[in-house]
């Protein structure tokens, strides 16, 4: 027999924590200590419906998977919930207005574009979240702004009727050599998550990092793929190392073609932006001064899990307990890259995470250039498959990466913002801009073919100037949103 919302609403504090989520109660008390957001915001919906906040965050197996089952309560009637009285929010209704007057599609000519109407249409706390980075989000900027101080040396007169850009990316063919990078949290931006980037990435032949802290499940994206489809799997290490292995065979089982470990996030670094769309709580504790940090923002709130222990020595066990490429994700320096071949890893992410980990660490494409001139000269650039990620939001920017030696490249922030302005249609838009993009640059600097890409095309020698000027960039500095300082508290009512 269903439960009523009266018997559910009595369970509305710490002592007993009941709450509803997609129709059926849950007995969360003795989890209140344990949840990584904090027990706040779940107390906030003690003894009510809530979905709503749950369902972007995290994957709808969550419950089944870590909530014992003594604790599932069993289903709802829904019939008989109280339903809350929202207060009028003039900057939601602002916001929805926004979504209705959107540009067409068709207006957007650039990545830059779909971040522009992402950052109009988006709920703040979604666009906190993806665009937000460490501290002064100085290495966010310059992963973008350090490709604009390497300067193309085109070659001329060569027959590029018939340009090819398609590569192969740890044994995979694919039509250009860029991927979807894992990104946490898509139903942020899109209902429907991480599937509508599995399906625009089948449309387009591109392959597909499936991220560890997704909003679908694992299962949900895997079983969107379609064909002969490729993805691969990024690994956030869990302490418990069964349960790494499990995911890990997991995905090998489901057919998975690569393993990408983040080596960069012993713990997530702190993203203001984030931070500061979270703290709507107000009331006395607030003003007098005592916990003001509602939740540390999304991120830290689904990370508690990973391991910081993490250490080289466990990446010949990775290798023991799957035969799919393993992959250092987060790699920042070339002596890194060398002992990453001495442990036999398969291939490397020069990365430092979107920004959003250590500010002031180089960029992608820096590493790069710095790293390939010294494999190459002892002989080990075919040892291992380089990709870099990080600011890439243009063609001239993937070919920039291939003259210097990298593999491939991964995008993450632009096809998120595509998703949440224009759902798949604006995924598939926004890859295949690049595809065009390809075309046109490949002919410009001279060449027909991936292979052809080489460092005598490229000028690096401003890219390791930190100080020098480069021309603006009025794209990116338009959709850029600053970071803010704290708000005034509002006047006490009398």
């Amino acid at each position: 027999m269903a439960l009523k919302g009266s018997d559910i609403a009595q369970h509305n504090n710490a002592d007993s924590c009941w709450v509803i989520i997609h129709g059926k109660a849950y007995d969360v008390t003795d989890f209140l200590p344990e949840h990584p957001g904090g027990s706040k915001i779940i107390l906030k919906y003690a003894g009510k419906d809530a979905t709503e906040e749950f369902e972007p965050i995290h994957p709808p197996d969550t419950l089944d998977k870590y909530l014992e089952k003594s604790k599932h309560l069993g289903p709802v009637d829904m019939g008989t919930v109280a339903k809350e009285e929202k207060a009028h929010d003039p900057h939601e209704a602002a916001r929805l207005e926004r979504v209705e007057q959107k540009p067409h599609l068709s207006q957007c000519y650039n990545l830059f574009d779909f971040e522009a109407v992402a950052r109009r249409v988006m709920k703040t706390t979604a666009w906190g979240y993806y665009s937000s980075a460490a501290d002064d989000e100085i290495t966010m900027r310059e992963n973008h702004s350090a490709f604009h101080r390497i300067w193309f040396r085109p070659q001329v007169l060569v027959d590029v009727e018939h340009v090819d850009f398609s590569t192969t990316m740890l044994g995979t063919r694919c039509s250009i050599p860029f991927y979807v990078t894992a990104t946490a949290l898509g139903k942020l931006g899109h209902h429907e998550g991480e599937v509508i980037l599995t399906r625009a990435a089948h449309k387009q032949n591109v392959i597909q990092m499936i991220p560890t802290l997704a909003s679908c499940s694992f299962d949900e994206i895997i079983d969107a793929r379609q064909g002969d489809q490729v993805q691969w799997l990024q690994l956030y290490v869990n302490k418990d190392r069964e349960i790494t292995r499990k995911i890990v065979q997991h995905a090998e089982a489901r057919g998975c073609k690569g393993l990408f470990i983040t080596v960069d996030a012993p713990q997530l670094g702190r993203r203001e932006k984030d931070m500061r769309t979270k703290f709507t709580d107000q009331g006395s504790n607030v003003q007098s001064g005592q916990d003001t940090d509602n939740s540390q923002g999304a991120a830290r709130a689904i990370s508690s899990f990973i391991d910081p222990s993490l250490s080289w020595k466990d990446i010949p066990w990775f290798k023991s307990i799957t035969k799919m490429p393993v992959v250092l994700k987060g790699v920042q320096r070339v002596e890194d890259v060398i002992r990453a071949i001495e442990v036999q890893a398969d291939g490397v992410v020069l990365s430092n995470h979107g920004g959003r980990q250590l500010d002031t660490a180089r960029s992608g494409i820096e590493i790069l250039a710095e790293t390939m001139p010294i494999l190459r000269a002892r002989g080990l650039q075919d040892k291992i498959e380089i990709f870099i990620d990080g600011g890439i939001r243009r063609a001239t920017d993937i070919i920039k990466a291939l003259c210097l030696g990298a593999r491939g490249v991964g995008i993450g922030r632009p096809f998120l913002y595509a998703m949440s302005a224009y759902g798949q249609d604006g995924v598939e838009k926004a890859m295949q801009l690049l595809k065009d993009e390809m075309e046109m640059n490949m002919r410009l600097i001279g060449c027909a073919r991936v292979e052809d890409l080489n460092p005598s095309l490229v000028d690096t020698r401003g890219l390791f100037v930190h100080s020098n000027s480069t021309a603006a960039d009025a794209l990116s500095q338009t959709v850029y949103d600053p970071l803010v300082v704290p708000s005034q508290r509002a006047k006490a009512k009398l």
